[in-house]
């Protein structure tokens, strides 16, 4: 039985009830972001789109950048989603890409894409907690926006870790708050307020989906907290660069 057969549109992945509490306590979390992401994969593109304001795909530009490329990596994307980030160090000529994401319905668009822009990326399903591959593989592991949706993060970092070669680097970007007072208020009132009704309409989404991502965010590890899980997995050299007025942070580090 499957997620989407779990939660179906009659019971949303998210219902208000469940949004009063801390979703990231939630015992079938994992469950409900799939649910979830497959009720929004078709639109997934243009809600981020629209609702950054074109921005989503300079942070992951920037993304890449941090990770300081040399052009021999081979690069491991996880939660790489409709695979914007695993598409963006493609064309940054590394060895290779691998692409992993929790949800079919967002690996199928993902391989549609790179197909149609005829590149080689190697895209699989698979959970952040347990990744199906050796040790000391990858050079770079990136996640962008879906650390905050693993169910244990510490997991997902300790595997991280392992799959990493002496040397390699973690680029983490996800989103954070602003410490401007002023800016903050304005953040949490599109967040809140704007961005829900308005990404749920475009994507006729009945999960929840654009209710929990506020909820999510507002609730999850600060950016500090973060780096404290991220050392304490034995990362280190660990940096972390706001982005468009602290919305979002990339976070780097090196596997020692």
């Amino acid at each position: 039985m499957t997620a989407q057969d779990d939660l179906s549109h009659e019971t949303p992945a998210w219902s208000g009830d469940d949004l009063m509490q801390n979703p990231h306590g939630m015992e079938d979390k994992a469950q409900r972001v799939e649910a979830m992401f497959t009720s929004i994969a078709r639109r997934y593109d243009l809600n981020n789109r629209l609702h950054s304001m074109w921005q989503d795909q300079i942070w992951r530009a920037r993304a890449v950048k941090a990770a300081e490329l040399a052009g021999n990596e081979d690069v491991v994307d996880v939660a790489c989603g409709t695979g914007d980030l695993s598409m963006a160090f493609y064309k940054a000529k590394v060895r290779s890409v691998v692409g992993i994401d929790f949800t079919k319905a967002m690996l199928d668009l993902a391989i549609i894409k790179a197909n149609n822009a005829a590149m080689s990326i190697d895209y699989r399903q698979g959970d952040a907690m347990a990744l199906q591959l050796e040790d000391a593989t990858a050079d770079v592991v990136s996640i962008a926006f879906g650390i905050r949706n693993v169910q244990d993060p510490k997991k997902a970092f300790e595997e991280f870790y392992r799959i990493l070669r002496p040397g390699g680097r973690l680029i983490v970007l996800e989103f954070s708050t602003p410490k401007n007072a002023l800016l903050h208020w304005c953040n949490t009132l599109y967040t809140k307020r704007i961005m829900p009704l308005t990404a749920t309409i475009i994507s006729g989404d009945s999960s929840g989906a654009y209710k929990y991502l506020p909820k999510s965010v507002e609730t999850f590890a600060e950016a500090k907290e973060m780096a404290v899980q991220i050392k304490s997995v034995g990362f280190a050299e660990l940096a972390q660069a706001p982005q468009t007025f602290g919305v979002c942070t990339i976070t780097t580090a090196v596997k020692r």
